[in-house]
């Protein structure tokens, strides 16, 4: 962990929110006129939906009154031992005290509450109220009384609502539209007391903002407090009937006082507003980092259970978190770690990483780890190797990693080695591991270390191994350090240094994929709408008429209903010819033997017509005619697609073609909107990446023309919206360099 701070890290930048408003020339795919910008309050652009009439620009939620009330409103309060709500009611008295808000109790049953004067009812209160606490079992009639009483916010922490099934979903459905009509602002249902906890206010620098939808789950969160680690906030949004985690996270992106959020979210409430919202994290520079409950179907089911949200399929969470920036681990250590990191580090000078050790096994060790996990270990210089072997012997390896053999770091030797390795331009993150204390080595090591990082512009940081942690290194050495970041796995701490590389490469290079979303419907989508058979499947005929309403080339073909006409189709196209019977009920032609291919001559094509006609006679399969198609033999087999994802609406699937795709299911998956960088950056998480590079002599593929293909189909995708379930172009046979792309076959479904 960052020990605590007092001023000597800097935060992170905030630069002016930026509004960004134009239209999509009719032809453009990727690319926009010039948008204006505008770095005014909300609502300042007056272009702020898409094609599909989703909204591009996240509002921010005014919530200091919630956070930061003058006046609250305690329904339900008591002071009676042994109730519930005692408790509660006397942690929330303390709180107002802290934060200089003015309690009022309300309980029709008692005149006084822990000695102050207690409200009959919410009409009764003295003076207006920013925030009502509801101690009752049924919050649905008091939203009424709140909302008469103009009261800005009110938290439920009832439980019983969408955790528990059907009913409670129903009631919470209630709950929310009542909200609604009453124009306040509600945390909860099944929410708990965490907003209201004991901050310490004596921990300077930036601070941990925290969103949680099981308050347990923040704990370790926020113990680091008693680690020197600042948290300013804590929303547990519980079932989230109305304030959600992309309130919290919009509204926390823009507090100064915020270097990191932390998240644990067990299910997004809606798709697009936790995209929004990290938008705007990622245009203001703060890194989100998020726990993200339902890798599993377990996981599903029991996050489900616990929150009554939808989990959406993993894999589109996974791709929406990392097009948006949004660091995803795994667990609460590592959630803590990273983001107690990137709250606090600067911003790193280099991505060299140097690994320093008093033992060459445990420099190896880290070293290994730290090289699978991707980060870079630059080897030094022979300049730099020959100075730090002043102090280290000649026999000890000292290119990166860098081991000292013990005896240098006892004395003035190990400043002088820090300093040395520091100063090479190529190093910005120095790591040093500490397995175990070792006091003559241990201690005075831990000492240089934040010495020397109080003299520099780079990360410092040391992974303290002992299983104790009561060690005086550690406790006041390293956790009383302004500049060093202390972990105690070396896991934990490749994760924060790969994360906190990762999001300043992301946000320096930043452009906000809302920005240049298509906002008025093309000539394409007037062509395709005309397509469209509401709950039926296109014929593959049909679906490439799709596809070249967008511009994707599909090969040369005709499709006819005679074997005379199948005939005087081939003699066109060319020979070699595909036949291909079609129908809106064919998804697997292959399968059923309806596929003919490399077709030299016309008797060859004749037989081929009354055979592909006759096994559709006796499976029983309606047919709109033949395809005859012209053969493409060479190429790389992609797979490009389009699904709907319950959470996020339009999803882009790309990936190796073929039967590859069912055998491998090597895909990546892209979340509209995105740009051409995120296309490009779909084909490198392919592990048969490699293919469209050329292999065993074949020449590179376009790739060029396959990232336009993607930006075709993913703007097809925005622009027919809920018209269009399912697109497979599978296989997209992507030619040599320079020659394009071409959609062999086409399965478009209508809801």
């Amino acid at each position: 962990m960052l020990g605590s701070t007092h001023g000597t890290l800097t935060t992170h930048s905030r630069p002016a929110r930026v509004v960004a408003c134009g239209e999509q020339p009719p032809h453009t795919v990727h690319g926009m006129s010039e948008p204006h910008r505008d770095g005014g309050g909300q609502g300042a652009c007056p272009v702020d939906r898409d094609v599909s009439g989703r909204p591009l620009h996240a509002p921010v939620p005014d919530l200091d009154r919630f956070f930061r009330p003058e006046s609250v409103a305690v329904i339900g309060a008591s002071d009676r031992e042994g109730r519930p709500n005692t408790g509660i009611t006397r942690q929330l008295i303390a709180w107002a005290e802290r934060v200089g808000a003015r309690l009022h109790p309300v309980n029709p049953g008692r005149t006084e509450v822990f000695g102050q004067p207690c409200h009959a009812g919410v009409a009764d209160l003295p003076e207006p109220v920013d925030l009502a606490v509801l101690l009752v079992g049924d919050p649905l009639p008091v939203i009424e009384q709140l909302a008469e009483a103009k009261v800005k916010f009110a938290v439920a922490f009832a439980s019983g609502f969408a955790e528990t099934g059907e009913r409670g979903a129903a009631a919470q459905a209630r709950l929310a539209e009542a909200v609604t009509r009453s124009g306040l602002r509600l945390l909860g249902p099944n929410t708990n007391l965490n907003a209201f906890e004991k901050f310490r206010t004596d921990l300077d620098g930036p601070a941990i903002a925290l969103i949680t939808q099981s308050g347990h789950q923040g704990r370790p969160v926020f113990s680091l407090q008693e680690l020197g680690i600042r948290l300013s906030h804590w929303a547990p949004t519980g079932n989230e009937a109305d304030l959600e985690t992309a309130d919290f996270l919009s509204y926390f992106a823009t507090r100064p006082e915020v270097g990191a959020i932390a998240a644990y979210v067990e299910g997004l409430k809606d798709g697009r507003s936790f995209l929004l919202a990290a938008d705007r994290a990622a245009r203001n520079k703060v890194p989100v980092v998020a726990v993200k409950v339902g890798r599993t179907e377990t996981g599903a089911r029991t996050a489900a259970s616990h929150t009554g949200k939808l989990t959406g399929a993993d894999e589109v969470v996974d791709a929406a978190m990392r097009q948006f920036g949004v660091i995803r681990v795994d667990g609460l250590d590592e959630l803590q770690d990273t983001a107690a990191l990137l709250a606090r580090a600067r911003k790193p000078t280099a991505e060299g990483v140097a690994v320093y050790s008093i033992s060459g096994g445990t420099g190896a060790h880290f070293a290994d780890l730290a090289t699978a996990a991707g980060l870079r270990l630059p080897t030094l210089g022979a300049a730099k190797q020959a100075e730090l072997h002043q102090w280290i012997p000649d026999y000890l390896h000292v290119a990166n990693p860098v081991d000292n053999g013990g005896h240098p770091v006892g004395d003035w030797r190990g400043r002088k080695i820090l300093d040395t390795i520091l100063a090479d331009p190529s190093i910005g993150i120095l790591i040093c591991p500490i397995t175990g204390p070792f006091p003559p080595m241990s201690d005075k090591l831990a000492q240089d270390l934040v010495d020397a990082a109080e003299q520099t512009d780079k990360l410092v940081c040391v992974v303290w191994g002992s299983p104790v942690g009561t060690e005086d290194a550690y406790r006041r050495t390293l956790l009383g350090s302004t500049r060093v970041a202390t972990f105690r796995t070396f896991a934990n701490c490749i994760t924060a240094v790969r994360a906190y590389l990762d999001h300043h490469r992301f946000v320096d290079g930043y452009r906000s994929p809302f920005d240049d979303a298509p906002r008025v419907l093309s000539p394409s989508a007037r062509k395709a709408h005309a397509l469209m058979r509401p709950g039926q499947q296109l014929s593959e005929h049909a679906a490439k008429q799709l596809l070249r309403a967008y511009g994707i080339r599909v090969p040369r073909e005709q499709l006819v209903t005679s074997a005379a006409a199948a005939v005087r189709a081939a003699s066109l196209v060319g020979y070699p010819v595909v036949m291909k019977a079609s129908g809106p009920q064919l998804a697997h032609k292959t399968e059923l033997g309806l596929v003919k291919v490399h077709l030299t001559s016309a008797s060859q094509v004749r037989d081929a017509y009354r055979e592909l006609t006759d096994i559709a006679r006796y499976e029983d399969i309606p047919l709109d005619g033949v395809l005859v198609c012209q053969m493409i033999e060479r190429g790389v087999e992609m797979v490009v697609g389009v699904t709907r994802d319950s959470l996020f609406g339009p999803t882009v699937t790309v990936g190796l073609g073929g039967v590859l795709v069912e055998v491998l299911q090597d895909v990546a998956v892209g979340v509209p909107p995105f740009g051409e960088d995120q296309a490009r950056a779909m084909l490198d998480e392919l592990r048969g990446r490699a293919l469209l590079d050329g292999v065993r002599g074949a020449p590179p593929a376009d790739i060029d023309a396959l990232v336009e293909v993607i930006l075709r189909v993913q703007r097809m995708a925005l622009e027919l919206g809920d018209e269009l379930a399912e697109l497979d172009i599978n296989p997209l046979v992507v030619l040599p360099r320079g020659q394009g792309a071409v959609a062999l076959d086409a399965l478009a479904v209508c809801p």
